[in-house]
């Protein structure tokens, strides 16, 4: 790639990223060079070929990573912090399953989707694996609403064809086919992509999982469900399949595993089983800790499993969860690992370098080269500012600690998505949700 020419940008600010688990790499007033909205280099003094060059200085204000959210319901926006004192299935009974019949509606998700990107991008969110609903015409729909938006993202159509109320329940052929279709036609967008959804094990026969991991197969792309979220979804899964040991054993004897990115959600009962599968197959676990604490499912067992060398990353579960930023859950993740370290002998409880990690570089390796400040990746950053008491006197790493805990989305000045400033998304309303 040249090193000039018209779309060169050169920023100067404070700048954190995170290259591994539990590390976070700290330069004080560096440089970040981007070209075509690929970062060229990260230099603690400006190159002299660069000599001349407009410089975009951001003062004391620090450059991270934007965030990424594995787990999001966008169909249940409207219902984040509503329903908050219900169990699991009570909550979904309750709550979840009537209002997303209301997507068969295509006026209703449409501004149930706007606002679902435009709060993201808000909250500094520019990479997301989301659940829809059974509808394929609202699926479609917000397809083509995220590839206008530039966000990076999967996608894809829920299945559910029993244990679900009559205005949810699908035809099992009928939900292969249109899967095949939203698969078939929305394949080859470099940002967002289709990703096989059925909704959970209890909610699946076996004859749809069949269908739809054959469609893996052949169309070549990955899965997202919900894993072992709750001792009664376990016990129910073993129930319900019982020619199966757990529930990944179900996902991997039916060929699900191997095609693309996998994404479990929650993980927080595995079996010895699911964790050689999940190991084996590199597969991304998700922890979603306010949606946990919320419906009382447990305590995603983080420090175990990212010993035993298996993926984890963040999710909002929006609406189990009731905050849109991912950075509270950065916070959130370190509270619940005391928690369980104080409650639990021999568990170890998380660093904030660790859980700062997982919401930027291991969320944003699903997507490709996003997640992280340096040489050969998209500039998708953040600029925070304004944490400081007056009076205070916090280092760059403590500020943005502050931000993850006490800050919110007027602490973003700027956002940047593949290089380009987005300028409208703080607007309230916004003229423009996608602009």
């Amino acid at each position: 790639m040249e090193r000039n020419g018209k779309d060169l940008q050169i920023y100067r600010s404070n700048l954190v990223t995170s290259p591994a688990m539990g590390e976070l790499k700290c330069l004080e007033h560096a440089y970040v060079i981007v070209k075509g909205g690929v970062i060229l280099e990260v230099c603690p003094v400006l190159p002299a070929e660069y000599a001349g060059a407009e410089v975009t200085d951001f003062g004391d204000g620090i450059l991270i990573p934007a965030f990424s959210d594995l787990h999001i319901h966008a169909s249940q926006f409207t219902e984040r912090g509503v329903g908050m004192d219900c169990l699991l299935f009570d909550w979904l009974n309750t709550y979840t399953f009537p209002q997303e019949s209301g997507f068969a509606s295509l006026p209703y998700a449409e501004t149930v989707y706007r606002q679902v990107i435009r709060e993201l991008l808000r909250h500094g969110t520019m990479h997301a694996s989301f659940f829809t609903t059974i509808h394929y015409e609202a699926c479609d729909l917000f397809f083509r609403l995220l590839k206008e938006s530039g966000m990076y993202a999967f996608t894809g159509k829920v299945n559910m064809d029993r244990n679900s109320p009559d205005f949810l329940i699908e035809d099992t052929a009928k939900s292969i086919r249109e899967t095949d279709r939203f698969i078939a036609e929305h394949l080859g967008d470099s940002h967002v992509k289709p990703i096989l959804t059925p909704r959970f094990a209890p909610t699946c026969s076996e004859e749809l999982l069949k269908g739809l991991a054959e469609i893996g197969k052949r169309r070549k792309v990955g899965l997202q469900t919900h894993l072992v979220e709750s001792i009664a979804e376990a016990s129910w899964t073993k129930e319900l399949f019982p020619g199966y040991a757990t529930d990944g054993d179900i996902y991997e004897r039916l060929g699900f595993l191997d095609n693309g990115p996998v994404i479990f959600a929650h993980v927080i009962f595995p079996e010895e089983r699911d964790l050689e599968i999940l190991k084996k197959h590199g597969c991304m676990s998700v922890h979603c800790p306010d949606s946990t604490a919320n419906i009382t499912a447990g305590i995603m067992p983080l420090s175990d499993l990212a010993g035993e060398g298996i993926g984890i990353s963040l999710g909002s579960d929006i609406g189990g969860g009731h905050g849109t930023g991912i950075y509270r859950q950065v916070a959130r993740a370190v509270q619940l690992s005391k928690l369980k370290e104080f409650y639990e002998s021999g568990y170890k409880r998380i660093t904030f370098a660790d859980a700062f990690h997982l919401a930027t570089a291991a969320g944003g390796s699903v997507f490709g080269n996003v997640g992280q400040l340096r040489e050969g990746y998209q500039f998708n950053a953040l600029l925070i500012d304004g944490l400081e008491d007056d009076g205070g006197n916090h280092t760059i790493l403590e500020l943005l600690e502050r931000f993850c805990y006490i800050g919110d989305d007027r602490n973003i000045v700027r956002r940047y998505l593949d290089g380009k400033l987005l300028q409208r998304v703080t607007e309230n309303p916004p003229s423009d949700p996608l602009s």
